[in-house]
């Protein structure tokens, strides 16, 4: 048996897998190192996951999560072996890693990951040779869900779009100015926050202002990321989810004029990561 996880920061994926076949399945909130503690990485673990796990004892663990620098796998790799009996090894490596699994197999390529944050590197088919930080949605986190979802509240308390849109959205959402602001600068977890209005953009992707919105979001992320990749105007370029897939027609045409070549587009990274094994 092996336990195989894919870690954001709003959900964690896990599959045990036997013979190369997932057979058991489970979601548990996102495990980044940077927001929650060691603690509570193995709280998390003991209540939402192994009560779901036909066993505790597993051969091999890999766990691919977002925040699981080299300085942070050490604390994530300890909560593993605190809950679990792992009887060989137990990887921890970046979820960058594991979506570049994902999308390019093993040729090279250039992997990206467009959730609550975003991420990208180069790939040489076995190991990630090159990788510009993502900042976080303060800094960076160009075309994430978090980093639109700032640009957009930011857009709708300052009156940047048509009142319609405005409307709908105080209709949809029913927040006021002092509660958004409350959510974001004092309330734990703004980056899921800001990610949780997507769903708005989905719905009012019609508008030409806000599919201008979307894809000028995809383009300041290939041209401050993808950009600095060797290769980037001949490579394929593949995305890992949710936004990559609910966003595609963006994102195509976001590639299209910056002349990059679009890659494999997968939801979630399972499906390659238990390939791969």
């Amino acid at each position: 048996m092996i336990l195989i996880a894919d870690s954001g920061s709003t959900k964690t994926d896990w599959a045990l897998v036997d013979n190369h076949q997932a057979v058991k399945e489970i979601k548990t909130q996102g495990l980044n190192p940077f927001q929650v503690s060691g603690e509570q990485i193995a709280a998390e673990i003991r209540s939402a996951l192994l009560p779901h796990l036909p066993t505790t004892e597993v051969d091999a663990v890999y766990f691919y999560g977002a925040g699981c620098t080299p300085e942070k796998q050490p604390i994530v790799e300890q909560a593993l072996r605190d809950t679990l009996t792992i009887r060989n090894h137990c990887t921890v490596a970046s979820d960058m890693l594991g979506a570049a699994i994902a999308v390019c197999g093993h040729e090279p390529g250039i992997a990206c990951i467009l959730g609550t944050g975003s991420n990208s590197c180069a790939y040489d088919g076995e190991r990630i040779v090159k990788n510009v930080s993502p900042l976080g949605f303060i800094l960076g986190d160009e075309g994430s869900g978090a980093s639109m979802g700032k640009y957009l509240l930011g857009n709708l308390l300052k009156r940047q779009w048509p009142e319609a849109i405005i409307e709908r959205f105080h209709a949809k959402y029913g927040l006021t100015a002092a509660e958004i602001i409350d959510r974001v600068y004092r309330q734990p977890r703004p980056n899921t926050f800001l990610a949780s209005f997507m769903p708005f953009l989905e719905e009012n992707l019609h508008e030409p202002v806000v599919y201008q919105f979307v894809k000028d979001n995809f383009r300041s992320f290939l041209q401050r990321n993808v950009k600095q990749y060797e290769g980037w105007n001949r490579l394929p370029i593949g995305f890992n989810g949710s936004l990559a897939q609910i966003y595609r027609q963006p994102l195509a045409e976001a590639l299209q004029e910056e002349g990059m070549h679009l890659g494999r587009i997968v939801k979630a990274p399972m499906e390659g990561l238990i390939k791969s094994l």
